[in-house]
């Protein structure tokens, strides 16, 4: 991989606050990172950092878009004059794929920078190999996962060979496999072109022995903590664990659920079950499930094999390939057992989705009107609905968002809501994909304990995740798809 010059990156009180946003997402940063740098950026979640790294890649527009203060700039200049230079991969992948290709949308970027064409094609196969994107350049983008769709995102940043290499939760979405996949992918990246890396990650102990540097943004300005890995954590870890940094080697205290006793009544079934996204291709079959009722069932297996489409299936959101799915008759009710011939208005009542993109299920102007929108649904007493708003607004700590826009949240803030909003109409059954990505400490036990509250409640919950502590905390029973088949 050919030497380009590493950036230099430079703020000096620098801040940033969006258009519309009384307080500001970013303040008062201070920090020179020397080319060639390896630095963990963290904090908690809403502390500014993806905020941050958009301002180093130039991306947050003018005066229209929002208020800057001090200075921010790559190697002395504005970061706007560095963009061919700065490779920055954001929180969600779906915003970065362009085309409809797989080879293309890696090829994008060098085309744009005016890489000759006979470079490119190499280009694409070196950055597939190095995120272990092992599909076929010609597979249509929109067939991949949410974790093809991360280590895609990274190949076509790696392609353009950038002088500073920024990354947003890069392992948010991958199985245990593929964050070591594309940890090794990048240390190979920045070793051979000798880059400076920035790094928001929440699973700080699959990137800490990389990295030079620890930055830890405070929420209420400034910087909690600057130096070594080593250094920082020895010092602050007490202190950034309670602040809700991910901190190597700080246990988790909540309680283990029990497995689930041989015997519990099933809310959802399925025997010989085969699923689809499409409607035409199989993403796997064979499948014989029973949920447990008042209890988890915790569903793994690597990127590709159809978790989320198992998902969407069992909520009723996609018709069984064969077999179907059978529900309990005290869930069904007068309407049948199957949930795929339910209407929304019924499904609301019984099955509570999270999806994989918190974005994808949104309606509302405010958080505090989008987690109305259930009960009202629901036709609830305006005291009650305020009673459940106010509850879990404190619950999860988007109390000081409430009149924000949902999709202005942070990645982390979006998951909060996007699984409180479910919660709110007290579905018996709740089907949620990764629940928990993007949080910070804080945020995921309070989500855990949530979801533990549930199930002692009666709720029936089935997790799609990555997460082996949810697997660990949320007990059940776990379901594992094996890598043979792939969506």
């Amino acid at each position: 991989m050919t030497r380009i010059p590493a950036g230099r990156l430079t703020a000096e009180g620098w801040g940033w606050r969006y258009a519309g946003r009384r307080a500001p997402a970013v303040r008062d940063v201070t920090f020179t990172v020397e080319p060639g740098e390896r630095v963990l950026l963290l904090g908690a979640s809403g502390s500014g950092k993806s905020t941050l790294l958009a301002g180093i890649a130039g991306l947050l527009g003018g005066a229209d878009e929002g208020e800057e203060t001090g200075a921010l700039l790559v190697d002395g200049e504005r970061p706007e004059a560095h963009r061919g230079r700065v490779g920055l991969v954001l929180q969600d992948p779906d915003t970065g794929i362009v085309l409809s290709k797989v080879g293309d949308d890696v090829a994008f970027g060098c085309e744009n920078l005016g890489v000759p064409a006979s470079d490119i094609p190499a280009r694409v196969a070196e950055a597939l190999e190095a995120v272990g994107l092992d599909v076929p350049p010609s597979r249509a983008t929109n067939a991949l996962s949410g974790g093809q769709k991360q280590r895609l995102a990274i190949a076509g940043v790696l392609a353009m060979r950038p002088g500073v290499l920024l990354l947003d939760e890069p392992t948010a979405n991958l199985d245990p496999d593929g964050v070591h996949e594309v940890r090794r992918s990048v240390e190979h990246a920045v070793g051979e072109s000798g880059a400076t890396l920035v790094v928001i990650e929440h699973r700080t102990e699959a990137w800490v022995d990389l990295m030079t540097r620890v930055i830890v943004l405070d929420a209420g300005g400034g910087l909690v903590a600057d130096g070594t890995p080593d250094a920082v954590f020895a010092r602050h870890g007490a202190a950034l664990a309670a602040a809700g940094v991910w901190v190597p080697g700080h246990a988790i205290e909540l309680p283990v659920l029990d497995p689930v006793p041989s015997g519990t009544d099933a809310v959802l079934s399925a025997e010989d079950l085969a699923i689809s996204r499409d409607g035409r291709t199989v993403v796997r079959g064979g499948i014989h499930l029973r949920v447990p009722r008042a209890a988890a069932t915790v569903v793994t297996g690597p990127n590709g094999v159809g978790k989320s489409t198992l998902a969407l299936t069992l909520a009723g959101l996609l018709p069984e390939a064969a077999g179907e799915i059978q529900s309990a008759p005290d869930l069904a009710g007068r309407s049948g057992r199957r949930p795929i011939r339910w209407t929304s208005r019924e499904l609301l009542t019984r099955i509570g989705t999270v999806f994989q993109e918190p974005e994808h299920q949104f309606l509302a102007q405010t958080v505090r009107d989008e987690l109305a929108v259930g009960p009202r649904a629901l036709k609830r007493p305006a005291a009650e609905v305020d009673r459940i708003v106010d509850e879990l607004l404190e619950r999860l700590h988007l109390a000081p968002l409430a009149l924000v826009n949902p999709f202005t949240l942070s990645g982390g803030q979006k998951r909060r809501l996007s699984v409180a909003t479910v919660l709110a109409a007290s579905p018996p059954v709740v089907v949620l994909d990764e629940p928990t990505f993007g949080q910070d400490r804080t945020g995921w036990i309070e989500l855990v304990r949530l979801l533990q509250d549930e199930i002692a409640r009666g709720t029936s919950i089935v997790a799609v995740t990555h997460d082996g502590g949810v697997v660990h905390h949320l007990g059940g029973q776990r379901v594992a798809f094996e890598a043979e088949v792939h969506a």
